[in-house]
């Protein structure tokens, strides 16, 4: 495994401006923020994507964002709403190999957002959906 900068931060061997702390979980400010006020939860098990994470500790990640959010609007930052956002591989804009939750307070004209293609601008038939959903309930095995 490459050195991973959150495993280090959980260890204590680097430092963090911590916002939570607890068994399973830890949440910290991002050095390198879309906006202040920007947080990160990491599970404490590395686990490089999804995949690798055990749902109950994605589903602690979300609730622990959940408690945050409200905190975070509440805390003095300029925050007129708030994005959770999940990055999972490189290809999706994940940087730290390590799964992260990114807590992003938002405000009208921060000039953050997803950027949409042309290609995002068509609109598949039912055919080409039911397709890939039929595709997807396979994978899950249903």
């Amino acid at each position: 495994m490459e050195k991973c900068e959150f495993c280090a931060i959980i260890a204590g061997d680097a430092p963090a401006s911590l916002v939570w702390e607890d068994s399973l979980a830890l949440a910290f400010m991002d050095i390198r923020p879309v906006n202040p006020g920007h947080v990160l939860v990491v599970p404490r098990q590395h686990a490089a994507t999804l995949a690798q994470l055990d749902p109950e500790v994605g589903a602690h990640l979300f609730g622990v964002a959940m408690r945050l959010a409200p905190a975070v609007r509440r805390s003095g930052v300029v925050s007129e709403g708030i994005n959770l956002f999940l990055a999972d591989g490189r290809a999706a804009g994940q940087e730290v190999m390590h799964v992260h939750l990114h807590i992003v307070p938002r405000f009208s004209g921060d000039g953050f957002g997803f950027r949409i293609g042309p290609l995002n601008l068509q609109h598949p038939d039912r055919a080409a959906l039911d397709g890939i959903a039929e595709g997807i309930l396979a994978a899950l095995g249903g």
